[in-house]
């Protein structure tokens, strides 16, 4: 199967003009101008195994066999673990090189806190950045509860459900498909639904040969969302973009992890903009899950208070928290932050290891300033194991805020950061109770 397509995330990365690398973006007269007084650094977790194995119902969506693990499901794969060694050592030369720590430093508790969810592709993740990050340092990864559970700073769950909340929710999550509401947004990745079947073989599935009623969800695009009070937002079983997430999610790891891109699509001859387009089908799932601001500001609230402590503590320079893709996209939500889609990616939100990055700066004047960057590997650095450098960083975005102004150099008051902080929390505290 063979598509003559334009690539589009190279189209996009020559057409954004908010993408800088780290480098250019941070000159000279830049950092004579700003003094890096502190970062803090929501992660999502690097490569990890798929959520479900051969054996369940990802395995009988195809007759093919899927990539060979190296760890088991959910957990960390070695790639994982090498990738976010490089992306920690990237950090360090980072760091080193704003005036945040000098090299080798061994840090104290005011200095830095790393602190990962509970669960062993998050542990494992905040492990191996802080081994690239400070290898000397002796840096102890925090964490609440033994792996693999869900601390509830970073579990994405709904505190406060009521009537008045479920309708808003599903006023605004329908509002994304126009005036079809969710029957509209499946049939906007419809293509991609066709894709992502075709590539997986489903008429020669064993789901297919058994003539297995499940195969029904894969064109029921009667979505429903689940709100429950303490559980994250769900899908209902049995439509296409539930069902169909799960094999979306496990393409794009395998496309991360298998070196051949033919046998990443079991032996289907795709393009670029191909895998981009199967990685829309979870993008779009995580939007309708996470993204609608009333939601965003309900599961978020734990993480938004968390990193408002973080930014306010005088004596802190770097803070690391390790969670997961539905964390970074309700707090840009939860935060006002404006569309965007990333270039150099197939996961065009919340790319695997990537990382919101706020930096708080200081002029000589004593005023400080704020950034919001999204910090992640491109595809090809995934792929290929790039080592990273000051030569050769990872991709750095900027992301912009609704309402809030920039400066000529590209930064926020600090002050207007924090209230914007501030107002999510106020709105989580206005969110109808039971």
């Amino acid at each position: 199967m063979k598509r003559h397509l334009i690539n589009l995330s190279l189209a996009l990365l020559m057409l954004s003009p908010t993408i800088a690398e780290a480098q250019s973006q941070r000159d000279d007269a830049f950092k004579q101008k700003y003094q890096l007084k502190e970062a803090v650094v929501l992660s999502r977790h690097n490569i990890r195994s798929p959520l479900s194995d051969s054996k369940s119902t990802l395995g009988r969506m195809t007759p093919h066999k899927w990539h060979d693990w190296s760890a088991a499901k959910s957990e960390l794969t070695l790639r994982g673990g090498v990738l976010e060694t490089e992306m920690g050592q990237y950090f360090r030369k980072w760091a080193v090189d704003a005036g945040l720590f000098p090299e080798n430093y061994v840090p104290t508790a005011d200095d830095l806190n790393v602190i990962a969810n509970s669960m062993q592709r998050c542990i494992a993740t905040a492990q191996y950045f802080t081994s690239g990050f400070m290898p000397v340092g002796g840096v102890v990864v925090n964490h609440r509860y033994t792996p693999s559970k869900m601390d509830p700073l970073f579990n994405p769950q709904l505190t406060k459900v009521s009537p008045a909340f479920i309708e808003e929710a599903n006023r605004q999550i329908n509002a994304m498909g126009g005036k079809e509401g969710m029957r509209g947004i499946n049939k906007n990745i419809e293509p991609n639904y066709q894709l992502i079947m075709e590539v997986m073989d489903v008429d020669k599935s064993p789901m297919a040969k058994d003539n297995d009623p499940e195969l029904a969800a894969f064109t029921n695009y009667d979505t429903e969302v689940v709100f429950e009070k303490f559980k994250e937002p769900s899908l209902k079983a049995g439509s296409a973009l539930k069902e169909l997430n799960s094999a979306s999610d496990a393409f794009i790891l395998q496309y991360y992890e298998e070196p051949d891109t033919l046998a990443a699509a079991f032996g289907h001859d795709i393009d670029r903009n191909d895998w981009t387009r199967i990685a829309n089908i979870k993008d779009t799932y995580q939007n309708v899950l996470f993204s609608a601001p009333i939601v965003a500001t309900n599961v978020a609230y734990p993480l938004v208070r968390y990193m408002y402590d973080e930014l306010m503590s005088p004596d802190r320079k770097f803070t690391f928290l390790v969670g997961h893709d539905s964390n970074l996209a309700a707090l840009a939500a939860a935060l006002g932050v404006e569309e965007y889609e990333l270039p150099d990616a197939i996961e065009r939100k919340t790319p695997i290891g990537s990382k919101i990055v706020i930096e708080k700066f200081v002029d000589a004047d004593g005023n400080e300033y704020a950034d919001m960057n999204i910090v992640y590997q491109s595809v090809d650095q995934l792929r290929e194991k790039q080592l990273l450098d000051l030569d050769n960083p990872p991709k750095i975005y900027q992301l912009s805020i609704s309402g809030l102004e920039k400066n000529a150099d590209g930064l926020y008051d600090m002050q207007d950061l924090l209230k914007r902080f501030e107002t999510a929390m106020a709105n989580y505290e206005a969110i109808p109770a039971e």
